[in-house]
Order: C-alpha cells, then structure tokens, then sequence
C-alpha cells in the first residue's frame, strides 16, 4: 500500500488557460453580451403598426458585427498560448 500521498494545496490547482485567457475570454462574452443588447427592441405594442425602428443602423449593422467581434476575441482567448508573456 502507497502512503506516500502529498497534502492538498491551494498551489496545486491547475487551470486549463491562463489568467490572459480568461481575461479575454471575460472581454469576449462582454462584447457579445453588449451585441444581443444591442440587438434587441424596436418592437411594436400594436401588431396591426409596423415600426421601422427594427431596420436601423444599431440592430442591422452595429450589433451583429459587435457578436462576431466577440467571437473572434473568444477564439483569440482560447488559442492564446497561457505560457507565453
């Protein structure tokens, strides 16, 4: 029987990425969060009323591309070598 267990410690966790990694990763999913908000509204109380708001500049143009901005950043934070400074 092996006895020779070394004691848990905090030291001995270790993650997948780096701190750079989930710091970017934060930023992503921040970015694409601010993306769908973007996204959403223009909506109509009446559905009898069209409101034109849904075609705008923000929810046609900015938005998707403030998702597709945070993807690429998510796939930068997963690639992003942790050892490297």
């Amino acid at each position: 029987m092996n006895t020779n267990k070394k004691p848990f410690h905090k030291q001995d966790l270790n993650f997948v990425f780096g701190k750079r990694n989930y710091t970017f990763m934060f930023i992503g999913l921040a970015v694409i969060a601010l993306g769908f908000i973007l996204m959403s509204g223009g909506g109509s109380d009446d559905p009898n009323v069209f409101n034109p708001d849904i075609y705008n500049f923000q929810r046609i143009r900015l938005a998707p591309a403030l998702v597709l901005i945070g993807f690429g950043v998510e796939v930068y934070a997963i690639l992003l070598n942790p050892n490297k400074k």
